[in-house]
């Protein structure tokens, strides 16, 4: 009995134990192992090392002859698989939009959230996923807290460590809660050192997307209404408040970029909307930490009123995300007012939202989750490919000193999920409060739940009907830099799109005002900036969508030879001559942009607007295609 032995054989499905002897071979061990886990004898490799060396081939050698011995671990990988399961992982599989709702501006919700993971063996064939640059950087550090000798506690020398000086994980508790101002939530990051961490150093921890759909395929009965079982029955959802947020601080490189926002509201009272771009980079104050930098806002088309918005389809929106691209930004996330003058003279604004009850409403916290999971995070750690999400929210409005104040959040991966299947849904007369679809014959909802306190003080269990929408939502810290930074370093403001209800239009006229305007010397410094960049690309008397290429990567990496090399194309030269066309001065008079540019066709052979109309016609024609009157 002393040969019987225990051999241990780890798959991508779990582990199993395979009885056998010392003097057994290898042939018969294999088949003990194929017919334990199902496979055929071909179907499978079984490895001595985790990393895919020590091959156990089907042959006449005994398991001691093999150095295999009693309680040993050996692996098991199926046929076809290409990489060990610690490494691999899902791409990312789109989300199914949802019609987009309007935006209440009176209202809503809270400070903090929760998300829910859990750690499930890794898929074995599923390809490698492209994570942001962000997060390949911070996968790289060291993450911990270093702490300095505490004169007082240490007894040992110089060199020691003990339990008052030791390194501390990123994800340490006590350590955030004692930060000034407090953290009450780890990073992304951090969280994931937390899952990765111990005896097996995360091989088999993955985080798993929340599904409130019934799970397709399911033969054993009529699918719903007329049927359903636990198999594809979506687990109903206890909501917690989130201990980790994606992004740790957003922050604007400047104040000109809020000014320019604002100014939309200063001048009609209404509401206003914008998409935030920028990058991700480093925040160093919190461990593993990722920062917002908001470089621009656009503004995309939008009806608006005191109290609400509304957004209109954009035709130009994936031009935008491409010279965004091309400049090295992206989008990071979105802007909203929420603003009441009290007096315009001095500008000060009344403040609109109840600070004790809510911050976001439950429409707002549903736009901010349709939002996210358009902008899903490309994450290894999961099947999918994609968990949570670094789209931010920031919310412009007033404060207790009646001055306007940006206030930054993100909604839970809960939320997201709630969101993404339609479950969730605004209260009408009550904007802090959500609430948690019932099933119908059309949908099956899973039951929603809330954990709060009654009156009693004891620990009470709600149905999320309704539903206090501070479970969903996570602050964030907006801040703005002691030393103003800019991307755009332009110092003349080219008006911002879609503005055409303040008569503020982008068109040659405007770009003709703005070049007599500048006074730099470098022409970098007049086209460096954003909403310019965007009207040469999108306009439609002469696009430059794809000529324009050199001129962004100048602006990209500030080099001024770039700039002037594509200053001298014939693209400018025939801006410069429909500008001097339209503004009815010469280009000599346009500005430095226009002084230095190379020669300009005649006026007979430039693009000539009407008088009358101000429609631009082609060169050579003497009467307007629009309105038929005179050039003259």
């Amino acid at each position: 009995m002393a040969d019987n032995i225990i051999i241990r054989v780890q798959s991508p499905d779990g582990m199993k134990k395979i009885p056998s002897t010392k003097r057994e071979t290898a042939a018969a061990f294999l088949k003990k192992v194929a017919k334990e886990f199902g496979f055929n004898s071909n179907g499978f490799s079984v490895y001595q090392n985790r990393n895919k060396t020590g091959e156990i081939v089907s042959q006449n050698k005994t398991l001691s002859l093999l150095k295999i011995k009693h309680g040993d671990m050996l692996f098991l990988f199926p046929s076809g698989s290409s990489s060990s399961s610690a490494e691999v992982m899902d791409t990312a599989t789109p989300h199914t939009s949802i019609s987009l709702p309007s935006i209440s501006s009176s209202s809503s919700s809270s400070s903090s959230s929760f998300s829910s993971s859990s750690i499930i063996p890794r898929p074995y064939s599923a390809p490698q996923v492209q994570e942001d640059e962000i997060d390949q950087y911070l996968a790289k550090q060291d993450g911990k807290i270093y702490r300095n000798r505490d004169p007082q506690l240490c007894r040992h020398g110089a060199l020691g460590k003990c339990v008052h000086c030791v390194p501390l994980e990123p994800f340490d508790e006590d350590y955030l809660n004692h930060l000034d101002p407090p953290v009450k939530h780890m990073s992304f990051h951090a969280y994931i050192r937390k899952l990765t961490g111990g005896a097996d150093k995360g091989k088999f921890a993955a985080l798993e997307n929340i599904s409130c759909k019934i799970k397709s395929g399911c033969e054993g009965h009529p699918p719903w209404p007329e049927g359903i079982c636990t198999k594809c029955q979506p687990s109903a959802i206890t909501l917690n408040r989130q201990k980790y947020r994606h992004v740790d601080n957003i922050m604007f490189e400047n104040h000109t970029i809020a000014d320019r926002f604002l100014d939309f509201w200063r001048k009609t009272g209404s509401q206003r909307m914008g998409y935030l771009y920028g990058r991700y980079t480093e925040h160093k104050d919190i461990p593993l930490g990722i920062r917002a930098e908001v470089a621009a806002i656009y503004e995309p088309p939008q009806n608006a009123t005191q109290n609400s918005l509304e957004l209109l389809e954009d035709p130009k929106a994936a031009a935008v995300d491409e010279i965004a691209g091309k400049l090295g930004l992206c989008k990071v996330g979105w802007i909203f007012s929420d603003l009441l003058s009290e007096d315009t003279r001095i500008g000060t604004v009344r403040y609109t939202r109840n600070q004790d009850s809510h911050y976001l409403s439950a429409e707002e916290c549903i736009t901010a989750g349709y939002f996210q999971n358009q902008h899903p995070n490309p994450c290894r750690l999961s099947r999918e490919g994609h968990f949570g999400s670094k789209f931010v929210t920031v919310l412009a409005t007033g404060g207790p000193d009646n001055q306007v104040h940006f206030e930054g959040y993100q909604v839970s991966n809960q939320c997201m999920a709630l969101v993404r299947d339609e479950c969730l849904l605004p209260c009408k007369d009550a904007s802090e409060l959500g609430y948690a679809k019932e099933s119908s014959s059309e949908q099956y909802v899973p039951d929603v739940f809330y954990k709060d306190k009654d009156k009693f003080g004891n620990d009470v269990t709600f149905l999320a009907r309704p539903l206090p929408v501070e479970y969903l939502i996570i602050d964030i810290t907006t801040t703005f830099p002691k030393d103003p930074q800019y991307t755009f370093c332009s110092t003349q403001r080219f008006p911002i799109e879609n503005r055409d209800i303040l008569g503020e239009t982008q068109d040659f006229h405007s770009l003709a005002t703005y070049l007599s305007q500048c006074n730099s010397t470098l022409f970098l410094d007049i086209v460096s900036d954003f909403h310019l960049l965007l009207f040469l690309v999108t306009n439609e008397v002469m696009p430059l969508r794809d000529s324009i290429g050199l001129l962004l990567d100048a602006v990209k990496t500030s080099n001024e030879d770039l700039a002037q090399t594509w200053k001298k194309s014939e693209q400018w030269a025939t801006i410069e001559q429909l500008c001097s066309t339209v503004g009815g001065q010469p280009p000599s008079s346009l500005g430095y942009g226009a002084m230095s540019g190379p020669s300009v066709p005649s006026s007979s052979s430039a693009m000539w607007s009407c008088l009358h109309c101000t429609f631009m016609n082609q060169p050579g024609t003497e009467h307007c295609e629009m309105c038929s009157l005179p050039r003259s």
